[in-house]
């Protein structure tokens, strides 16, 4: 009886890892990402942008290392077309972006 609760716990416990294993700090990024940029970038692994020019964030590191984006996210994004909001993110905003964005790498 108590190896049956105990192997049903661990099975338990296997399946719910995966969800426990991104870190806040990633978590809070995700949610950023969702909120501020999945209006126009793809913001996961296999999603298309939904606008179409947008690049999906998945692609950012083929572009940027991500460690250098930092201190252009702490300056304010700023791009030539009127589409994308202007940007400045508080270090601690910063710090969840760059761990979600690492992810996906």
């Amino acid at each position: 009886m108590l190896q049956s609760a105990l192997r049903h716990g661990l099975i338990g416990l296997l399946l719910i890892t995966p969800a426990l294993a991104a870190t806040t700090a990633e978590q809070r990024g995700k949610a950023f990402a969702r909120a501020n940029c999945a209006r126009c970038h793809a913001i996961d692994r296999v999603t298309e942008s939904p606008l179409k020019s947008a690049p999906a964030l998945r692609t950012l590191h083929r572009r940027y290392p991500i460690e250098t984006l930092g201190e252009a996210l702490a300056e304010g994004i700023y791009t030539g077309h009127a589409d994308m909001p202007a940007f400045e993110l508080n270090p601690d905003q910063i710090h969840d972006l760059l761990s979600y964005l690492k992810t996906l790498e």
